[in-house]
């Protein structure tokens, strides 16, 4: 199965830049991303006993995320992502002006 990301350079970069970091490719990154997101869900089949009731809300807060994520990306970037947060085109900078995020690390 192939999955594509459709990505703006200012989600890219970032990307790209910490792939080169760590010598890897951005597949490995992106598959590193979602391998942690993954686990941190959690498994939440069967009965919900008292030490799953943390799990349980984990997992609506978890759903909770991914669907304020997807709505929000239709009109902002992600903390992480080049420009996050600026106010560029006041500044007279085009919103195809990149400049590294203060939430990115690379």
């Amino acid at each position: 199965m192939n999955i594509k990301l459709h990505l703006d350079d200012a989600e890219s970069d970032p990307i790209e830049r910490t792939a080169e970091a760590f010598g890897c490719d951005v597949e490995d990154v992106i598959y590193a991303a979602v391998n942690q997101y993954m686990l941190s869900i959690g498994h939440f089949d069967g009965a919900i006993a008292p030490e799953q009731l943390k799990a349980k809300s984990e997992f609506v807060g978890m759903r909770a995320a991914v669907l304020n994520t997807k709505l929000a990306r239709k009109d902002n970037l992600p903390l992480w992502a080049d420009s996050a947060g600026s106010v560029h085109n006041y500044e007279g900078f085009g919103p195809d002006y990149a400049a590294k995020s203060k939430g990115s690390i690379f």
